[in-house]
C-alpha cells in the first residue's frame, strides 16, 4: 500500500458515495480528539464549523473532518458524521451531552451526474461507518464527483478524485494529507508539466488554462459562470500542537495548491485546507518550519495521487484514458 493519512496513529477514512449521482462524502475520523486548524481561501467556501476553528475560540477538539459534495446542499452529510459520533458516546463533553466537533466543507460536483442528489445525512453515517485505516482513492466519496480544468466549462474537464500521502520523519513524527482536487485549474506535476486540465478538445493535449483565460471565449464565458470548483484537504499529524500552531500548519500547507494548481484561489474556488495534531504530548513538534514544509510536500503529492488515481466517469475522461500527444 502507498503511504497515506491513515498512517497518522489515530486517524482513519471512510468514504460512501453514489455511483449514479455521482456525489458522495469522505470523512476523516479522529474518534480519540484531535486538535483542529484550518485556512480558507478562493471566493468560492462553503464550510460548517470553520469559525470554531479560530484559535481564539473556546474548543480545541475535533472529532472528523466531513468533505462532502453537492455544493451547500452537502454540509447536511456532517450532521450524519455527528450523528455517528454521537451514538458512540464521542464528542466534547458539555457536562449535559457529548457534542461531536465536525468541521466540513463541500465541493460543487452538481455539474456531473445528478443535480437533484448530494450527500447527506444518510451519506456521513455511512462513510463514517466504513472508516477504516486502509485508504481508498480516486473516484471514492466525495472524489467520485470532482474534476479539474474548467475554464472552459466541463466538456473539457478531467477527471479527478480523492488522493493521499505521508511522511514520517526520523524522529517519529508522521505527517499525512488527503486531497479531493475539483479544481478550476490546471493540475501541474513535480517536473513544471501539466498533469491534468483544460483539454483541447480538436488538437489533444492540454490547452493550459493560464493561456485560455487570456481568450476572448474565456472571458466571455466567465461572465456566466459561477459554479463553485475547489480544492480541499485534510493534514493530519502526530506531532503535538496547539491550536494556534495546527492554523499555521493549514495556512502552509495551502502552498501546495499554489505550487500544484494554476490559477488557484480563484474567485470560482473555495479552497479549504484543515489540520489535524495529537494533544497526547507523545511526540514534540518540530520547528513550524519543518512539519509545514513537509505539509507542502505530502499535500503536493496528495493532489497529484488524485488525478492519477481517478478513473473516467460521467463521461469525463480520467488521464489514464486520454491519448495525449
Amino acid at each position: 500500500m502507498s503511504p497515506a493519512i491513515t498512517d497518522v496513529p489515530g486517524v482513519l477514512v471512510g468514504h460512501a458515495h453514489d455511483v449514479d449521482a455521482l456525489t458522495g462524502c469522505t470523512v476523516v475520523l479522529a474518534p480519540d480528539g484531535a486538535v483542529g486548524g484550518v485556512d480558507v481561501r478562493g471566493g468560492g467556501p462553503g464550510t460548517r464549523e470553520t469559525d470554531l476553528l479560530n484559535p481564539t475560540t473556546m474548543v480545541s477538539e475535533v472529532h472528523a473532518i466531513a468533505l462532502c459534495g453537492g455544493s451547500a446542499f452537502g454540509l447536511a452529510a456532517a450532521t450524519g458524521v455527528a450523528d455517528w459520533l454521537r451514538e458512540r458516546g464521542i464528542g466534547y463533553d458539555t457536562q449535559f451531552a457529548r457534542v461531536p466537533i465536525v468541521p466540513a466543507a463541500v465541493i460543487f460536483d452538481l455539474a456531473i451526474g445528478r443535480s437533484d442528489r448530494w450527500a447527506d445525512a444518510e451519506t456521513g453515517y455511512a462513510a463514517c461507518a466504513a472508516a477504516s485505516d486502509v485508504m481508498l482513492e480516486g473516484n471514492v466519496g466525495v472524489g467520485i464527483g470532482a474534476t479539474v480544468g474548467k475554464a472552459f466549462g466541463p466538456g473539457a474537464a478531467v477527471k479527478s478524485g480523492v488522493g493521499s500521502w505521508s511522511e514520517t520523519l526520523s524522529d517519529g513524527v508522521v505527517v499525512g494529507a488527503l486531497a479531493v482536487c475539483n479544481a478550476f485549474g490546471d493540475v501541474w506535476n513535480e517536473q513544471g508539466e501539466i498533469l491534468a486540465g483544460v483539454r483541447d478538445v480538436a488538437r489533444g493535449g492540454f490547452a493550459n488554462a493560464m493561456h485560455v483565460l487570456r481568450t476572448s471565449e474565456a472571458r466571455a464565458a466567465l461572465m456566466a459562470r459561477t459554479a463553485n470548483n475547489t480544492t480541499l484537504a485534510v493534514v493530519a499529524t502526530n506531532a503535538t500542537l496547539s491550536k494556534a500552531e495546527a492554523t499555521k500548519l493549514a495556512q502552509m500547507a495551502q502552498d501546495a495548491l499554489a505550487r500544484t494548481i494554476r490559477p488557484v484561489h480563484t474567485p470560482f474556488d473555495g479552497d479549504t485546507v484543515f489540520a489535524l495534531a495529537q494533544a497526547d504530548g507523545r511526540y514534540p513538534a518540530p520547528h513550524m518550519a519543518i512539519l509545514g514544509s513537509v505539509a507542502v510536500d505530502v499535500l503536493s503529492r496528495a493532489i497529484e495521487r488524485s488525478i492519477t488515481e481517478a478513473t473516467t466517469a460521467g463521461g469525463v475522461p480520467s488521464v489514464r484514458d486520454l491519448s495525449l500527444p
